[in-house]
């Protein structure tokens, strides 16, 4: 790999831009290390698992731009982001990647409120009399 890689990753309203480059596996999310900007462990495990996948874990030095959205959504928008840019470093990282679903956009997005209702889908309270 001769300079860095990057990749965007997207989840609900966020989304990931990396910059991935031949290191020791330092995670940096704005400017900060990743378990402190993701303080629970379940969000630390998705921005691991693309590593994990491939058996490529220490090896990158990853820096990432996440804005927008919740915690849960960045963490994924990360996920794909990084996985994506393993598979610009090797092809042979695809398939394995693409198996742990990984390599899918997640598109479930929130359905927008509509008119003459609450919320979605949910109606003001009915009052029979």
């Amino acid at each position: 790999m001769e300079k860095q890689k990057n990749a965007v990753g997207r989840r609900k309203e966020a989304v990931a831009r990396v910059y991935m480059s031949k290191g020791t596996g330092n995670i940096t999310v704005n400017d900060k290390e990743y378990k402190a900007y993701f303080p629970i462990m379940y969000l630390q495990n998705q921005v691991e698992l693309p590593f994990k996948t491939t058996e490529t874990v220490g090896s990158f030095d990853v820096v990432v731009n996440v804005a927008g959205g919740g915690p849960k959504g960045q963490a994924e928008a990360v996920k794909m982001a990084i996985a994506r840019a393993l598979c610009d470093v090797n092809a042979e990282y695809r398939p394995a990647l693409k198996k742990e679903g990984l390599m899918t956009r997640d598109s479930r997005m929130v359905e927008r409120k509509k008119f003459g209702k609450a919320k979605a889908r949910r109606s003001f309270q009915f009052s029979k009399r």
